[in-house]
């Protein structure tokens, strides 16, 4: 079993920016991806970036492209979201996840996830 701790949501103005961080418990492994998703109220849950713990490779939904930065810190076993130029459309529930396996932008494929963070983007 992983567990997933989240911190860094809060209440920010358009423009402004946010530091979301995700802390695995125990040892995580270079086949894993780690991911960050969102769902806003009325919408389905939806891909933002993703993360291959060990290559590094990342992806990123295209609407969050230049704008927000995925991280890994292998030595904390945490993962960041550096989110930056946020609007009101950005205002969402965020939610860490990991995928034993490749990256994939389905959120149904990963297997374990942490408790989702609020993020509200005020304008």
């Amino acid at each position: 079993q992983v567990q997933l701790a989240e911190s860094g949501g809060g209440l920010v103005q358009a423009g402004g920016s946010l530091r979301r961080s995700c802390a695995a418990s125990g040892r995580t492994y270079s086949g894993y991806t780690m991911g960050w998703f969102r769902q806003a109220p009325g919408k389905e849950r939806e891909f933002v970036a993703g993360i291959r713990w060990g290559a590094g490779s990342t992806y990123y939904a295209d609407s969050v492209k230049d704008r927000f930065t995925i991280s890994r810190d292998n030595a904390a076993n945490t993962v960041y979201l550096q989110m930056n130029s946020l609007n009101p459309e950005d205002t969402a529930v965020y939610y860490c996840a990991v995928r034993i396996g490749s990256f994939t932008t389905g959120w149904r494929m990963y297997n374990y996830w942490g408790q989702g963070t609020q993020v509200t983007v005020s304008s």
